[in-house]
């Protein structure tokens, strides 16, 4: 009865006090492209991401019934820095699911807009004019969501004396936007502006009179099946003893989650929701690695510290540029590659279970290898017709070149496919199925249909850990055959490491641009974004790799990227242009669709 009464009590206050509208709830997850598109129409930098923003402690100040109800001291507003606009995971501020929709749109247009020079207030109401000015269209949507904003605030007279008069200042200036200079301070902040970008947002931004080597990372656990799309603070350490036994207190008597929480069994009755809402209750996560499995998981973004102690290599084969866009400066000889032949001392076979799919995919690229062409006005061989007609009406035409021969097309071309070799492939499609395994069989099976056509090709395979230690894999040298010491090396590929995409595109641009075809194709075969555990992790990585793309053009060579991110679309045409990737939906095809997508792409060469 006690803890009926007590279930009672807390729903009430959470009704009475609830100034949420779950009903008319939006998800950033559904609009993230128009939103891309929005912001990089109003000119904000293409490299940027959109990604949830994370709860933070606002301040304001709470009434009586507010903190005996526990939470509203959080919000998830939006904010811009280097890497990402952050905008909120679930927007359900008003009644209406059609303005918080147009918040949404709002936000993405104020963060293309807004300048930095001045303070948050300033630049704040100066991004608003900006937009009412310079696009009028947005007025009527910011008429609507600055009426609905200020029927949610709290009313000044209901607030102490300092909170009300910083109420009056952020109503003068929503109303008059430019009217208002400073807003002062005092015990408690102000109440959260959901219709500017946020003040005081952990933004972690890059030091730009440091070595680009500054320890700021964000590591994404690859291979959970529920995500959450918020981004959080988190540090590395080491995971506690756990000492089994008797509990001389009741569980029940703790209030607060502790800084380490070891869930095993009690996963089970957990609803998915339960992970990302515990971790909301943390201002920092401390992650340890620890091998023994639970039931369920969370995919988390994290913004961590990374030790400067990590063992990496002092040598390396070559060293090769890098692209800083912060400096939109070319940093030469900045990465180290390390180039290792995959060493494979026996000789093996095609794996049994491919064996009917190479015999379909040979059938095919038979008739591209046999491929015939025409040749026009030759000396000999049999009558073009088409010459003949034309010759009554021309009389320059060359009587001796009234021939045509069909000849044996010659391909010219030479391919390099380039392999991500990350920990992220590690994942796992299913029970026995994994990304890693999907590349093998891919590279397997394009290995034996460039073998068929007999096109001149490379296979690669890269990782990395930070810049001193970019590891390319040699599967297949342009100079070496394609025989059973290939397929054991493809055969023994393991993931592991990051995905530092740039350098690694550069060094496979530098060995493709040395061939003479006519024709020279780079094939990037990856599942994700560029990343490292250092700077290299978001806009950098992505700026890089964008670099490393355009050098690969002026080389002469056609640059395209094969991926199974499913979210692609959202920074591969700032890489590759549009017309130079392709997503595919259905991992489990990859095998044998590649060899099939790159006759397609050399039928007319």
């Amino acid at each position: 009865m006690e803890e009926r009464l007590g279930l009672w009590w807390h729903q009430g206050l959470t009704r009475w006090t609830q100034r949420r509208h779950p009903h008319a709830a939006v998800k950033l997850k559904d609009h993230v492209r128009e939103l891309g598109l929005l912001f990089r129409a109003l000119g904000g930098a293409h490299g940027l991401s959109i990604d949830g923003a994370e709860n933070k402690h606002h301040g304001a100040y709470r009434s009586w019934m507010q903190r005996m109800a526990g939470g509203h001291d959080k919000a998830d507003l939006a904010w811009l820095d280097h890497q990402a606009l952050r905008l909120p995971v679930v927007l359900d501020l008003y009644p209406d699911p059609v303005l918080n929709r147009m918040l949404y749109r709002w936000l993405t247009a104020l963060s293309a807009v807004s300048p930095t020079v001045g303070s948050w207030i300033q630049n704040n109401q100066m991004g608003v004019r900006i937009l009412l000015e310079h696009y009028p269209g947005l007025s009527h949507d910011y008429q609507r969501l600055l009426q609905a904003e200020l029927s949610r605030r709290p009313h000044p007279a209901q607030l102490p004396a300092e909170a009300a008069h910083r109420e009056h200042t952020l109503r003068k200036a929503l109303l008059d936007p430019g009217s208002q200079n400073e807003l002062l301070s005092g015990k408690y902040r102000h109440e959260p502006m959901w219709l500017w970008l946020s003040p005081n947002a952990n933004v972690l931004m890059p030091n730009l009179n440091n070595s680009p080597d500054d320890n700021a990372a964000s590591a994404p656990l690859q291979t959970a099946p529920q995500k959450d799309h918020k981004r959080r603070q988190a540090q590395d350490d080491m995971l506690p003893e756990r000492a089994d036994g008797l509990l001389i207190f009741r569980p029940e008597s703790i209030f607060s989650w502790t800084e380490y929480l070891r869930v095993e069994h009690e996963t089970q009755e957990n609803n998915d929701d339960d992970l990302a809402k515990a971790a909301d209750d943390l201002d920092h996560l401390s992650i340890s690695r620890d091998k023994q499995q639970v039931s369920r998981r969370l995919q988390m973004r994290f913004d961590k510290s990374f030790s400067s102690n990590s063992e990496v290599p002092t040598t390396s084969t070559l060293k090769i540029d890098e692209w800083d866009y912060r400096s939109q400066s070319l940093l030469h000889d900045h990465c180290q590659i390390i180039l290792q032949p995959a060493h494979a001392v026996d000789s093996s076979e095609l794996p049994e279970h491919l064996l009917p799919k190479r015999k379909k995919i040979q059938q095919l690229l038979a008739q591209l290898r046999f491929e015939q062409q025409r040749l026009h006005q030759q000396e000999d061989g049999d009558i073009d017709i088409d010459v003949c007609i034309r010759q009554r009406s021309e009389t320059t035409l060359d009587p001796s070149r009234w021939y045509q021969q069909q000849r044996r097309k010659q391909r010219d071309i030479t391919c390099l496919l380039l392999a991500d070799l990350s920990l992220s492939t590690e994942a796992s499609i299913h029970d026995d199925l994994r990304i890693i395994d999907i590349i093998r069989d891919s590279l397997f099976l394009f290995g034996e249909s460039l073998h068929e056509l007999q096109d001149r090709f490379a296979l690669y395979g890269f990782s990395s850990k930070q810049r001193h230690h970019v590891l390319l894999q040699e599967l297949k040298s342009f100079s070496s055959p394609y025989d059973g010491l290939v397929r054991s090396r493809i055969g023994k590929i393991t993931p592991s490491l990051y995905t530092r995409m740039g350098p690694a595109l550069r060094y496979a641009s530098s060995l493709l641009a040395k061939e003479r075809s006519s024709e020279r194709l780079l094939l990037l075969l990856t599942d994700g974004k560029p990343n490292d555990s250092d700077y290299y992790e978001g806009r950098y990585g992505l700026e890089d790799t964008r670099h490393a793309v355009q050098e690969a053009r002026k080389l002469g060579l056609r640059p395209f990227a094969i991926t199974i991110d499913q979210n692609g679309e959202d920074y591969l045409p700032h890489l590759f242009g549009q017309h130079g990737f392709t997503i595919l939906r259905r991992l489990a095809d990859l095998p044998q669709w590649l060899p099939r997508f790159y006759a397609q792409m050399t039928r007319g060469i």
